[in-house]
Formats: C-alpha cells, sequence, structure tokens
C-alpha cells in the first residue's frame, strides 16, 4: 500500500446542456437565476486544477440526454466535448434512452469506460458494461465501481432497457470492492452511483470498504459531505451548474483526512476555448431555431419544487389544451433549467420536454387516478429508500389532491376534488398524459397518440398565454 494526496472531481446529472444557462438559486425564500455551467467552464476548472495536482473526474451519468442538440443527436454530439475533457469513468440513467446498443456504441467512442456492476444481459445473465476499472494517479492506484440507475427496467419506459435487467448492486458490489483491494491493489474505492442520494445513503451503511461514494440521479446540491461511518457522500446538483472537489489525503492503504467543495460553474471559470469550439460545433445547425422567441412568461417557471411546479403548470395547461380534456397528467421530471421571466425561445421549450413524444389522451376511472396517485406517492416518499423510484411526485392538471405524507402506503391521498366535487370512484375521466411515465400502461383504456407533438401543443399554448401568479388547474397540497 502506498501513500499521496489525490482530488475526486464529480460531475452529476448534466443532462445535456452544453453551454451556461440559467440555474434557481435560493436565497432564503427568494430564488435567483444566475447563468452558471457550461462544458467550457467545467473543462476550464478541471483543466487549471490538473496542473495543480492529481485528479480522478468521474461522471455520474444523465448525461447524453436533455437538451435538443443532444437528443436530436442520440448523444453523439456529445462525444468530442467529453473526449477532449478527459473524464475516468462514468454510468447512467437517461443515458440509456436510445436503448441499450445504442449507449454501448456511444460508450465505444469514449475515451473512457461506462461502468455498471449491476446491469445484466436478460439472455446470458452476463454484465453488460464493465463494472469497474483502476486509474493510477499521484502514485495511488484508485479503483472505481459503477452502479447505474436501478429503475431504468422499472419505471422508465421499456425502449431504455430492451434485452437488460437492473439490480440495486448492493450484492454485488462486495465481491467488486474485495476484488479491486485484494488482487488489483487498490490504495482506495470509489463508488460512482446513480441510484440517488437516499438510496446511496442506505448503500453505504450496508456495504463495507467504499472510501467515497459519489451520488447521482436526485440532484442534491449538497454543501458539505454526508458521512456514513467512515465513508463521504457527495453529490453536486445537476446541469453541470456546480462541481464537486473531494481532496483526500491517503496512507498505506486508508484515507487520513479528506476537505470538499462545491463548486459553482459561474463567470468566474476560464473557458477553454478548444472546447468551447467544439460546443460551437454541435450548436451551429440548431442556433437558429432555439433563440426564436416564441412567447413571453411573467413568472420564472421551474422544476425544483417537490409538490408542485410551474414549468410542468404550464405544460399540462398545454397537453390539456391541446387534446380538450378536463385532467392531464405528466411525470414528476427533475431535468430542465428554468425559464426566468421574460421572452421564451424555443431551446426553453425543448428543455422543458426534449423528447418530444406525442400528446396522448387516456380513459380513466376515479378509482384507477386515485390507485395512480398513490402509487406514485409511494414511489417518492416510501420510508425505505430502496422502494423510492420516481423523482418528483406525478404533476396534475384539473384536480386538487390532498394527502398525509406521514401516511402509510395506500392510504396518503387525503381527499381529491375536480371543480370542487369530490372524486369518485366510479367515475369515467378523459385525461391527457405525456410518456407512459405521465399515465403508466396499468391504468385506463382506449390509449390515443394525437397528432400534434408536446413542443408544438406547448408552442402554441405559449403564443396565447402569458404565465403569471395565478394557479393553474391542479394542485397538491400536503395537509
Amino acid at each position: 500500500m502506498t501513500s499521496g494526496a489525490l482530488t475526486l472531481v464529480q460531475v452529476n446529472d448534466v443532462h445535456g446542456y452544453l453551454e451556461p444557462h440559467p440555474e434557481l438559486v435560493w436565497h432564503g425564500a427568494e430564488a435567483r437565476f444566475p447563468m452558471l455551467g457550461g462544458y467550457a467552464r467545467i473543462a476550464g476548472y478541471v483543466e487549471a486544477l490538473r496542473r495543480e495536482r492529481p485528479i480522478v473526474l468521474l461522471d455520474n451519468g444523465d448525461t447524453f440526454h436533455g437538451t435538443y442538440p443532444v437528443v436530436h443527436s442520440k448523444g453523439e454530439a456529445l462525444l468530442p466535448i467529453l473526449n477532449a475533457i478527459g473524464f475516468d469513468a462514468m454510468t447512467g440513467h437517461w443515458d440509456f434512452a436510445y436503448g441499450p446498443i445504442h449507449l454501448k456504441a456511444l460508450a465505444t467512442q469514449l475515451g473512457y469506460p461506462m461502468l455498471a456492476v449491476n446491469c445484466f444481459d436478460k439472455n446470458d445473465g452476463q454484465l453488460t458494461f464493465p463494472p469497474t476499472r483502476v486509474v493510477e494517479r499521484g502514485g495511488l492506484r484508485v479503483g472505481i465501481a459503477g452502479v447505474a440507475a436501478t429503475i431504468v427496467d422499472k419505471t422508465m419506459p421499456p425502449q431504455f432497457s430492451t434485452g437488460v435487467r437492473f439490480t440495486l448492486g448492493v450484492d454485488e458490489l462486495p465481491d467488486h470492492i474485495a476484488r479491486l483491494r485484494n488482487r488489483e491493489g487498490a490504495d482506495l474505492v470509489v463508488v460512482l452511483s446513480h441510484l440517488g442520494f437516499p438510496q446511496d445513503v442506505k448503500l453505504a451503511g450496508q456495504v463495507s470498504g467504499i472510501d467515497a461514494l459519489l451520488s447521482g440521479h436526485t440532484h442534491n446540491r449538497l454543501a458539505k459531505p454526508v458521512l456514513v461511518g467512515s465513508t463521504p457522500i457527495i453529490q453536486s446538483g445537476c446541469h453541470g451548474s456546480f462541481v464537486g472537489r473531494l481532496d483526500m489525503e491517503v496512507e498505506n492503504g486508508h484515507v487520513t483526512s479528506w476537505r470538499h467543495e462545491l463548486v459553482a460553474m459561474d463567470d468566474t471559470m476560464p473557458d477553454n476555448p478548444s472546447v468551447q469550439a467544439l460546443i460551437d460545433a454541435a450548436l451551429a445547425p440548431h442556433r437558429s431555431m432555439l433563440r426564436e422567441v416564441v412567447g413571453r412568461t411573467d413568472i420564472a417557471l421551474h422544476r425544483n419544487t417537490m409538490l408542485n411546479a410551474p414549468m410542468d403548470d404550464v405544460l399540462l395547461a398545454a397537453i390539456a389544451a391541446a387534446a380538450g380534456t378536463e385532467l392531464a397528467f405528466s411525470n414528476g421530471w427533475r431535468y430542465g433549467a428554468p425559464i426566468p421571466p421574460g421572452p421564451v425561445t424555443m431551446e426553453a421549450l425543448w428543455n422543458i420536454i426534449p423528447g418530444n413524444p406525442p400528446v396522448s389522451t387516456v380513459q380513466l376511472t376515479g378509482a384507477e387516478v386515485m390507485a395512480m396517485l398513490e402509487e406514485n406517492l409511494e414511489r417518492t416518499f416510501a420510508a425505505n429508500p430502496y422502494d423510492q423510484m420516481g423523482g418528483y411526485v406525478k404533476r396534475c392538471h384539473g384536480l386538487e389532491l390532498h394527502i398525509k405524507l406521514e401516511n402509510p402506503p395506500g392510504h396518503r391521498i387525503n381527499h381529491i376534488t375536480i371543480d370542487g366535487r369530490p372524486l369518485r370512484a366510479d367515475d369515467e375521466l378523459s385525461a391527457a398524459y405525456v410518456t407512459l411515465q405521465g399515465v403508466p400502461e396499468r391504468y385506463g383504456h382506449d390509449r390515443r397518440n394525437l397528432d400534434i407533438k408536446a413542443v408544438d401543443a406547448l408552442r402554441t399554448w405559449i403564443g396565447d398565454h402569458v404565465p403569471g401568479n395565478r394557479s393553474y388547474r391542479g394542485k397538491i397540497i400536503a395537509v
């Protein structure tokens, strides 16, 4: 075993944001929207840090999805940018959006591996991606184990997991950690996880031998690590707006001290000009379309709140108007940079729903609405972190939902009303939705995909309405 100093640098949940963008930062109850992020700033920061000390640069995933240029190219637009920055490993979640075969093709073009101890081929049971990697920095051998999002085959659209299955990784990790230490001579072991912060806290308490756990998925912006035993857990927000830095001192295979910093990627960061040139090349074919102003908003549209969010109020109002329905549902997605008050561009609309699915309709009974929402509340607030399998609470339009979060599964809904009338189990309701995350297939009947897609519905609605400080037709209230 050797000794030395090392810095772990974390980027998580960038969601395809190539350039600086507004990010919501709370100052007490006041929301501010500084321009943060951008791969050129990340590259400049990393480049300067590499001149100071040995680093290991890791990406927790949710990388190849989230903005128009990245989704339009199925991730291809990012490859030269990521390779120029020089990451050491990544894992994933939304990166599976184009199917595991396509993700494997992307991974072969990276200069570093996609790692997952918990993604297996359904036919032969073999690992789809390498589980671990060892890198040498500053005289230290660093073992890295990746844990992909376990929900890829459980709550995501079916094409995400064609031919593969996912576990939590808890059962697999101990053997990989032992191999890294005993057979591959790792001086320290880092787990790169996309399970989510609550899940990673539980995992760190169950699996020994983890010197540092880099967490992703839940967009937690941790100003300081959370310690589970002697394992520090860090997570660094989303959209590339912040980078996590963990300086570690290692003696004879033991971490003797560490220091953490959550670093804002603001305008004090030096842009890397070669990476900026790659970004400009990726955006050039799309800039004119993305910059088109299609409306305005008097309030900030964001997804940074758990129960209701103004960005999704607008999305649901748009799809309900397009479908001519009273109700509308969408998933409680976390990604999507805020849109400050002022002009709304096509880029902003694509950032709201980058996959641009069709607007769909479904017939639901009142009982099915209640069951669907109870299931979603359990997946959001389950007492066992491993049972938490979603984003924020499902977004709803056209109903008012009163909930008791502390209640046990199946009993969190206090009551639901539609236009002030209590929802009845035998009600027959028509609802609009987007993607099967909005209304899962097991609920409802008579599904139809309409000819209009989500971005077009948003463009029509935002051209006719100016979002302001008023309640839209749906509200979830914790009582």
